[in-house]
């Protein structure tokens, strides 16, 4: 088996956000704490994982400070994993995996959930935009190199 590279050092955003969160069985967790989800049991449940994967998830997961890891009950020895300020940051990340999916995963009347506003039932939906506000798109924007040594 290949070592996986760290990309805590790089240059790139998109880098060292992947190199937290870059696998699937990461995102969907969040997703799922995202959707109310807080124990060991559920995340196993909903996501049909191995144990010792999801452990190993949930502990990256908190050591990068994405969930907290609380104890619960009566010893305390149940914890249970919610989203912190820095987790919760991933929302429109979150969003925009969505929004791809439904634009180019569905067909146009397959059945699929929906993310609403709680309160009015409305779509959620993203645009990206510049700092003063305007829509922007992929052929507006350029990535600014960290000039190499």
């Amino acid at each position: 088996m290949v070592a996986r590279k760290s990309l805590s050092g790089d240059y790139c955003p998109s880098a060292r956000s992947l190199d937290v969160i870059g696998d699937w069985w990461s995102l969907l967790i969040v997703r799922d704490a995202f959707d109310g989800m807080t124990r060991f049991s559920e995340f196993q449940k909903s996501l049909g994982i191995a144990k010792n994967i999801l452990t190993d998830r949930l502990k990256t997961l908190v050591q990068s400070g994405i969930l907290e890891a609380v104890p619960v009950g009566e010893g305390r020895a149940r914890m249970e994993y919610r989203l912190t300020e820095v987790g919760k940051d991933l929302f429109p990340v979150m969003v925009a995996l969505r929004q791809f999916g439904e634009r180019h995963l569905f067909a146009p009347d397959e059945e699929r959930s929906r993310l609403v506003e709680r309160e009015t039932g409305l779509a959620v939906r993203l645009d990206v935009r510049t700092e003063d506000g305007r829509e922007i798109g992929p052929d507006q924007a350029v990535i600014l190199k960290v000039p190499e040594d």
